[in-house]
C-alpha cells in the first residue's frame, strides 16, 4: 500500500468545540444543531463536513468512473449533494446517507451504471459500507 497523502485535523471541546488542519485552511467553530438539544449557531456540525466531504469524494469517482468508461460528462455541471442524517433508534445513534447525483447530458441507463459503479470506486463509500444505509440517486435533466 502507498500512501498518496495525508490530512491531520484537530478537534477540540467536542461538537461544541473548534476544528483546525495541520495542512490549512481548515479551521471553524462547531456547534450542535437546535434540533439535536444544541444551542445552534454559525457553527458547523459533523454531519455537515462528513456530508461535504463524501459529496466532493464521490463526485470525484463519477468523474474517474466517467473517464475510464469513455464517457464524456461536463464535469463542472456534475453535482453530488450529501444528505446526512443524524439519528436514534433503541440501540443508539447512527448515520445515514443519501447522495443526489446529478450527471447533465447521461441517459437513465449510463447514469445509473456510472453512479453505482462510482459507489464501488469512492472511498468514502467504501469506508461506510455495511457499516451506514448509503441511498443513491440518480438526478435527470427534466
Amino acid at each position: 500500500m502507498k500512501t498518496l497523502y495525508e490530512a491531520t485535523t484537530k478537534a477540540e471541546g467536542g461538537r461544541t468545540g473548534h476544528i483546525t488542519s495541520k495542512e490549512g485552511p481548515l479551521d471553524h467553530n462547531l456547534s450542535v444543531p437546535k434540533s439535536m438539544g444544541g444551542k445552534g449557531g454559525t457553527g458547523t456540525n459533523p454531519e455537515q463536513l462528513f456530508g461535504g466531504a463524501y459529496a466532493a469524494c464521490f463526485g470525484g469517482a463519477l468523474q474517474s468512473v466517467a473517464k475510464n468508461e469513455g464517457i464524456e460528462i461536463d464535469e463542472e455541471a456534475l453535482s453530488v449533494t450529501a444528505i446526512i442524517g443524524f439519528c436514534q433508534d433503541e440501540d443508539g445513534f447512527f448515520l445515514e446517507a443519501t447522495l443526489d447525483c446529478y450527471i447533465p447530458g447521461v441517459d437513465l441507463e449510463t447514469g445509473q451504471d456510472l453512479v453505482e459503479k462510482a459507489h464501488e470506486a469512492c472511498p468514502f463509500s467504501k469506508a461506510t459500507r455495511d457499516n451506514i444505509t448509503v441511498n443513491l440517486n440518480l438526478l435527470l435533466d427534466e
